[in-house]
């Protein structure tokens, strides 16, 4: 501690090994979508459908964040180091440069595709991959903060960080904390739903936009204490990371409105293909 601050000068590498190491952001990765595919096993489980559903889901989902999220990185943040000057580290995901906007896109698009395979409603798929995807965001967040990474700006708060390891001497707002702990909040109550209030995944759709009303707001909001992530955002009245959570936003909005408005499509067995059905 410091004058009452948080001296961060955490090392991103749990383990090196020559020119190979293990570190903390690759490591949270890792443990998110291992528990997200946990998760979908437990939900075949719950509501009786194949195995192999859930199995198709997490890959389509996995491939799907890593791509988009690689990719909105170098096209959003930097697209002229990445596209002119750079364009074969575009593909080297183990640098790090990864966009929370583009994984989204990635993620759904992947699902559109692997609905129409399946010929399910990608809602459905939507409102059950949306729990485990907020706790992966939890634990990337995580791993910013171990990175020393897409931090606040200044702050005299008493929990204010100073990011040595980065050249930091003031203490600037965790805002990975900050966002860590919104998404997990978001996390439990989406899993809370699920179990408790089975009746809501009678609602086609009402996980996944209550998932996109919270989490782009809560990231909207903590935007206003962050740092520019590049040189073109600083005076910018709205940076780039708010302005690609303004369409998820409006999205969830209205997605929320029309499911409460419609009310319950009725019994998952009922509704969906006998495919996706576990079979006896």
């Amino acid at each position: 501690m410091e004058l009452g601050f948080v001296t961060w000068d955490v090392s991103p590498e749990i383990l090196h090994f020559g020119k190979l190491s293990i570190r903390y952001y690759g490591l949270f990765w890792s443990m998110g979508l291992l528990i997200g595919y946990y998760l979908l096993h437990r939900f075949a489980r719950n509501e009786k459908f194949s195995s192999s559903i859930a199995d198709k889901v997490a890959l389509y989902a996995a491939i799907g964040v890593l791509i988009g999220a690689r990719l909105g990185h170098c096209l959003i943040y930097d697209p002229k180091y990445y596209l002119l000057e750079h364009p074969i580290e575009l593909f080297y995901f183990w640098e790090g440069g990864l966009a929370s906007h583009g994984g989204g896109v990635g993620v759904l698009i992947a699902l559109w595709i692997l609905a129409r395979q399946l010929r399910v409603p990608m809602l459905w798929i939507m409102d059950r991959i949306s729990i485990p995807i907020a706790l992966i965001a939890t634990l990337i967040r995580l791993g910013n903060l171990m990175n020393s990474e897409i931090y606040g700006i200044e702050t005299s708060r008493p929990w204010g960080f100073i990011f040595t390891r980065v050249g930091e001497t003031v203490p600037h707002h965790p805002t990975q904390i900050y966002e860590a702990s919104c998404y997990l909040l978001v996390f439990f109550l989406l899993l809370f739903l699920y179990y408790r209030r089975p009746i809501v995944r009678e609602y086609r759709g009402l996980l996944f936009s209550v998932f996109l009303v919270l989490m782009f707001t809560a990231r909207f909001m903590l935007e206003f204490v962050k740092e520019p992530q590049s040189a073109y955002e600083i005076g910018m009245p709205l940076n780039m990371g708010q302005i690609l959570s303004i369409p998820f936003l409006i999205y969830g909005i209205i997605l929320l409105i029309r499911e409460l408005k419609r009310g319950a499509v009725g019994k998952l067995a009922i509704v969906l293909p006998k495919e996706i059905r576990k079979k006896k």
